[in-house]
């Protein structure tokens, strides 16, 4: 026993990230416990509703869009381990879990002790890995919520739902919005109610969808941050 919590706790790189992936493990455990359980309904991010997948956009077979879109390289770096298209929590804790693994078996191949607490620069190259390996590790992810319909879940209505822009849109061009619903990230595809320019960043609210719901028309959001 005392042999494993050293390995866990030895040297700083296994501390850190056996402390990190121990914060999911409990976390897990309180939703569990406080009633929520395990299941794939908790995180409200439903493949059913049309237009919500981000991949849409990068589509042109798809859309009839007159303009580029430039989505922002965070945008870029979210859709590349899928995040959206599965919870976020799920996401995060699987990040968490690979680059824990990763970190115990460099503590052996590259003998970490002895490097003291310099040790903690190989979390840099790990995150990096870890970050490349989600993208595939987390496909089958996606692939299950897909599949699993979110049991006693409701279609999300987007319909007079804030979110920001991710992208800037003008005239027939669609873009891409970005929504927090339950903490989990939700892109959808969209455009301008009425041809006015929105900006990246700017507060939208969606107004109405087209008939196929390949994207929702939005407009400028006008609140007390904004004025």
């Amino acid at each position: 026993m005392a042999e494993i919590l050293d390995l866990l706790f030895n040297p700083l790189p296994n501390a850190i990230m056996t402390t990190l992936t121990s914060i999911s493990l409990l976390y897990w455990l309180l939703t569990m416990f406080l009633g929520d359980g395990f299941d794939f309904g908790d995180t409200t991010v439903d493949v059913d509703f049309e237009g919500g997948d981000i991949q849409d956009i990068d589509s042109p077979d798809d859309l009839d869009t007159n303009g580029d879109i430039q989505p922002s390289f965070l945008s870029k770096a979210m859709d590349f381990i899928n995040i959206g298209k599965a919870p976020l929590m799920v996401i995060v804790t699987l990040f968490k879990f690979i680059g824990w693994m990763i970190t115990i078996a460099s503590s052996f191949v590259f003998n970490l002790s002895s490097y003291g607490w310099k040790s903690v620069f190989v979390l840099l190259p790990i995150f990096l890995l870890t970050y490349f390996l989600m993208h595939y590790v987390t496909i089958p992810v996606v692939r299950l919520y897909k599949n699993v319909g979110y049991f006693g879940e409701e279609a999300l209505d987007f319909l007079g739902r804030s979110g920001k822009m991710r992208s800037t849109i003008q005239g027939e061009n669609v873009g891409s919005a970005e929504f927090i619903v339950d903490k989990d990230v939700i892109r959808l595809n969209v455009k301008s109610k009425s041809g006015e320019t929105i900006n990246y960043g700017d507060d939208i609210v969606v107004i109405d969808e087209t008939p196929d719901k390949k994207y929702y028309y939005v407009t400028k959001d006008i609140n007390l941050n904004n004025i």
